[in-house]
């Protein structure tokens, strides 16, 4: 039964057009703005949550006594500790290096929608092992890998399958949920760490509960993806045009036949045609070649590696996965104290993303939201390095007023994230390749932002523990990386607010190249006919 496109906007698509200020807004359908599409982005961000969770729960859980003594962390001098604790903690970031391309063969061959559900499922078994490891670090290290290769095939999809239904004036908002959940799985792990020191502690559940917990996202992945569809780009690539036209119709809450499905599978088939005639072939290397050879698509994949490595080097999973650290290295004494300021700093990430997806996303725009927030992370890390240089807390006495605010501009720095580098690169590496490259394009940018993931997460402690008093210079470094990325976001990044998919090609310059093939191919035919005309005319004549 085809939906209903009778009667004025609905609330939900009032609201949107109040607050979201682009051209595409005020030009689709608002039937398009209806639930369908944020029920459809909120099953599959719980993918997101699953990294959130893992996050949260793994710096907590590493400050425990309990855990300690039963792993024999407690024996350990601080710097084995700080390696152990690093070799528990980046364990996760190699499964998920390895999860990204697995997951982008699976959802090539299967389809987006499984690819998710087998991550979830794949991620509930590595939660189990943690939680039932028992005091062997092998089966920590196992049980990590595995839910990595969850957590890390869902960090690839879920961008992708967002992107690929969403409308185009709220595509920014609905792709960037994927980094709310990761903040939401942050603070709710941040809590359940924190409730299980106040009510647990004493006994070896205080941290399997929390290790267990992870598995929660998991499950609900898996449950509410089976209430979707499949994306209808990927049916479409498949050549199955009538399951994708209805898919198309019913996320978009419009009839099949009405002229905005139409024209929108209408510019994905062109976009799909296009791509073909560039580069025949759809294996591996036919799609690599495509990426790197074509100078459009080049400066895509290259744009989105780059924003992945600067995500991971702005030091936010630093704080994330450090966070007691952290608060206990600027003057906060107590397992209570520390984990408490830790889930204060749940809610604040969890809120200024909040404030971003409403806000900012698809009307300030994705270019400005990554400049200015560059600049202000930079100044809030420096002032923590130069603070812990300069007037270091002293143990045992109180914290000085310069201290209150290092704590300030941790949680300055987590709002900052939120409304830049956090959601708006998984914004652009799932929205700017063009269609046949968007699997590949976004597990390589999902691979490159898990590889320097471990990086932060394996170096961290030891730069901590060795880059001077507190690891002043740890901070240091950060905010240094932080200016820097400023200059490339201004040079070589475009501004994408507003633009469907399909469009893409035109801002990269790929639609031209389709063009010249045309223009050539008309130029051959044309000459090869005025020679078949110089011949017919010379047999004439003779």
């Amino acid at each position: 039964m085809a939906p209903s496109t009778s009667g004025g906007p609905s609330t939900g698509a009032k609201f949107v057009r109040m607050i979201v200020k682009n051209d595409s807004i005020k030009q689709d359908p608002h039937e398009i703005y209806g639930w369908r599409a944020f029920a459809m982005a909120g099953s599959a961000c719980f993918g997101g949550m699953l990294f959130g969770f893992d996050i949260g729960t793994i710096g907590g859980v590493l400050e425990l006594p309990e855990f300690q003594a039963k792993y024999n962390i407690d024996t350990l001098d601080k710097v084995g500790k700080a390696n152990l604790n690093a070799n528990i903690a980046s364990t996760l970031q190699a499964g998920c290096f390895a999860g990204c391309f697995i997951a982008s063969w699976a959802s090539d061959k299967w389809g987006r929608k499984i690819a998710l559900q087998i991550a979830g499922l794949v991620t509930i078994v590595g939660c189990v092992m943690q939680a039932c490891a028992m005091g062997s670090l092998e089966a920590m290290y196992v049980g990590r890998f595995i839910a990595g290769l969850g957590v890390g095939g869902a960090s690839m999809v879920v961008p992708l399958y967002i992107s690929e239904n969403a409308p185009r004036g709220i595509r920014g908002g609905l792709t960037g949920l994927y980094q709310l959940f990761i903040a939401t799985g942050i603070s709710l792990a941040f809590w359940v760490n924190y409730g299980s020191l106040m009510h647990l502690s004493g006994g070896d559940q205080v941290y399997i509960v929390p290790l267990a917990m992870q598995a929660l996202p998991a499950v609900l992945l898996v449950g509410c993806m089976a209430l979707n569809k499949e994306s209808p780009r990927f049916l479409a690539k498949q050549d199955k045009w009538e399951n994708a036209t209805n898919v198309l119709a019913r996320i978009r809450n419009l009839p099949e036949s009405h002229p905005y499905v139409q024209d929108e599978i209408k510019d994905i088939a062109d976009q799909l045609e296009h791509e073909r005639r560039l580069i025949a072939g759809a294996g591996v290397m036919d799609l690599l070649k495509e990426m790197f050879t074509i100078p459009g698509n080049r400066k895509r994949a290259v744009i989105s590696i780059v924003l992945m490595i600067c995500q991971q080097m702005t030091g936010t999973n630093a704080i994330n996965y450090y966070a007691p650290q952290i608060f206990r290295a600027l003057g906060l004494e107590g397992n209570e104290n520390k984990l408490f300021a830790t889930g204060i700093y749940g809610i604040v990430k969890m809120v200024g993303c909040l404030a971003f997806l409403i806000f900012a996303a698809d009307s300030l725009g994705r270019r400005r939201s990554l400049l200015w927030t560059s600049i202000a992370q930079g100044l809030a890390m420096f002032y923590i390095g130069l603070y812990m240089r300069i007037d270091p807390p002293v143990e045992g006495q109180a914290v000085p007023g310069a201290g209150y605010f290092a704590l300030v501009c941790v949680f300055l720095y987590a709002c900052f994230f939120q409304f830049g580098w956090g959601p708006v690169c998984w914004i652009y590496v799932s929205e700017i390749p063009s269609n046949r490259l968007r699997s590949l394009n976004v597990a390589i940018a999902a691979a490159i932002q898990w590889l320097f993931n471990f990086v932060v997460a394996r170096a961290t402690p030891n730069m901590i523990a060795t880059m001077g008093q507190g690891g002043y210079g740890t901070f240091l470094l950060y905010g240094s990386f932080c200016f820097t990325m400023f200059i490339f976001v201004w040079f070589w990044v475009p501004e994408t607010k507003g633009l469907s998919l399909e469009k893409m090609d035109d801002l990269f310059g790929v639609t031209e190249v389709t063009k010249n093939i045309d223009d050539d191919e008309r130029n051959v035919h044309g000459s090869m006919d005025k020679d078949a005309t110089v011949v017919r005319e010379e047999k004439v004549g003779q």
